[in-house]
């Protein structure tokens, strides 16, 4: 069985930090481009960032540049996206999504139907 499953989400005040966690069952992580989208209540799904395999390219929202970073430990069949400097609008669930065809994000990774498998999600609330 195909799975994805995210962790590492949780409450945090304003300035904090998380790291998010992206575990894979049932296939491998490697050669497959991997994205992070998160969805707010009452908003749009939103790409946040990307990770190729192929050469560890790496894409992210104008909104999180700068912050957040996205990593992948092959080894680990992970994907990781630290999040730094969380502001309030940060606060979202955030999920891990696998595109089984590609290696690369390429210019539409930001697209959530370019992604086949998809995690159920971990909820990120970042409050004083």
């Amino acid at each position: 069985q195909l799975q994805l499953v995210e962790s590492g989400g949780g409450l945090v005040q304003p300035g904090g930090s998380l790291r998010l966690s992206c575990a894979a069952s049932g296939f491998t992580l490697d050669y497959r481009a991997i994205g992070w989208f998160r969805q707010a209540p009452g908003k749009e799904r939103e790409g946040v960032s990307c990770i190729s395999s192929s050469d560890g390219s790496t894409y992210y929202a104008n909104s999180v540049k700068g912050r957040f970073t996205i990593s992948r430990d092959n080894a680990k069949n992970t994907v990781y996206l630290q999040m730094n400097s969380l502001k309030p609008e940060d606060t979202a669930v955030y999920y891990c999504a696998a595109d089984l065809h590609s290696v690369m994000c390429g210019s539409n990774w930001y697209v959530g139907r370019k992604y086949d498998y998809w995690g159920q999600g971990t909820q990120v609330t970042v409050s004083s």
